[in-house]
């Protein structure tokens, strides 16, 4: 009589484990689960103050720059767009699905006023990069003490 032997896993049992207590998580606090594909979400982003300019850098992967949208008013900026998921296709299983799709939206509070006309905005790698121009009135001035003698 053969005997097939299975040999144990225990970081197979963990990552298992790991999985169902994410879903159980997400379900409990009302978050989609990781395996839905469509849904809103919102990009990481970075803002930084010079003294002229104020910065906003933001995550936006897999993205068509015409897909992305930027407004600009005198203390916000807001982007938004859409990443749209691949055609599915009959012949293809798949196993695993946490790239997040569908509509998003920002909407970024700014420290000071910009002159929104003169924003200059690139796109590289995956990071959108907008540069707002300060506006002469959020500019910091330098103001001479006078001593009096």
């Amino acid at each position: 009589m053969a005997r097939n032997l299975v040999t144990w896993d225990p970081f197979r049992e963990m990552s298992t484990m790991r999985e169902d207590m994410e879903r159980l998580f997400d379900t409990m606090v009302g978050r989609y689960p990781r395996e839905r594909t469509e849904g809103f979400w919102a990009p990481s982003v970075d803002v930084e103050e010079s003294s002229d300019a104020i910065t906003i850098r933001a995550e936006v992967p897999g993205m068509k720059k015409e897909d992305i949208k930027l407004t600009v008013t005198d203390d916000t900026v807001t982007i938004s767009g859409e990443r749209r998921h691949e055609e599915e296709q009959k012949e293809k299983t798949f196993h695993r699905i946490e790239r997040i799709y569908g509509k998003f939206q920002r909407t970024i509070a700014l420290p000071a006023d910009v002159e929104g006309d003169k924003a200059r905005a690139s796109y590289k790698a995956g990071v959108l990069e907008l540069v707002l121009p300060k506006s002469a009135k959020a500019k910091a001035h330098e103001i001479q003490i006078k001593t009096e003698e």
